[in-house]
């Protein structure tokens, strides 16, 4: 005689949406210069090399980071933006990235 099954059977149809457990699920932000869709990518889910526009430094593959893009819907995916989570928490109070070259003066 074999036990009685007290879990119910899981439907077939309720799976979890695999791209959308990796690519993470978009909210919405609100910050002083607008609302954002933000969404979260896991380390495993980022393959490819992006530049983070907080730090001006590399988000390399593997690395949990943030994509963020207006959420007025005018956009298209070239508005979208990868950036450090660190960097997206501290945008407001980090002033605007200035593009140098290598042999400008770093400060002034």
């Amino acid at each position: 005689m074999s036990p009685r099954r007290n879990r119910p059977r899981r439907d077939e149809t309720a799976h979890l949406d695999s791209e959308r457990a990796r690519q993470g699920v978009a909210s919405v932000q609100q910050w002083r210069d607008g609302d954002w869709q933000v969404r979260g990518i896991s380390g495993g889910a980022s393959v490819k090399t992006y530049r983070c526009p907080g730090c001006d430094q590399e988000i390399r593959p593997g690395v949990a980071h943030v994509v963020a893009w207006p959420a007025d819907g005018r956009g298209d995916l070239t508005d979208h933006r990868h950036w450090h989570s660190g960097c997206w928490r501290a945008r407001d109070r980090r002033a605007p990235i200035v593009q140098r070259g290598r042999g400008a003066p770093r400060y002034g």
